[in-house]
């Protein structure tokens, strides 16, 4: 799939890492690097722009070694890039460790997925089809 892009970070293009991956790393664009303090959240741009085909979505989404390792993570993950925003990618990233983490210039911060989605037709009925799970919700299938 075709995605346009303008890249106004002074960093490579997302790139997949290998041949089979899903995400495309996201790299922090920053003029110095920035302290995020435990507990505390900031939008950290990328430099990017980008216009999906209709029909598709971005979906920015943590990196797992970042937070394994750090206890940094995307705060609204996965974040939705919808095919109709032209501004900048950014992330928001909060640390959830109890030390400071410093975000330097060109960090993967985050990785971006490109999935296609539908839009949905609503239906309204009175009545929904019976099925064997019926509205069993949080746990209903036992702890195991």
């Amino acid at each position: 799939m075709k995605v346009q892009i303008i890249n106004r970070s002074h960093h490579v293009l997302p790139e997949y890492a290998t041949e089979q991956s899903a995400g495309l790393d996201l790299r922090a664009n920053l003029e110095a690097p920035v302290e995020l303090r435990p507990g505390e959240r900031k939008l950290v741009p990328t430099g990017l722009f980008m216009a999906l085909p209709q029909g598709v979505e971005a979906q920015v989404r943590p990196r797992s070694g970042l937070a394994l390792r750090h206890g940094v993570t995307v705060l609204n993950s996965p974040g939705t890039i919808d095919a109709d925003y032209r501004g900048e990618v950014c992330v928001i990233l909060i640390n959830l460790s109890d030390e400071p983490f410093l975000i330097a210039d060109g960090e993967r911060i985050a990785q971006l997925v490109i999935a296609r989605h539908e839009q949905a037709e609503w239906e309204p009925v009175e009545v929904l089809p019976e099925t064997k799970r019926g509205s069993g919700g949080f746990g209903h299938s036992g702890t195991m």
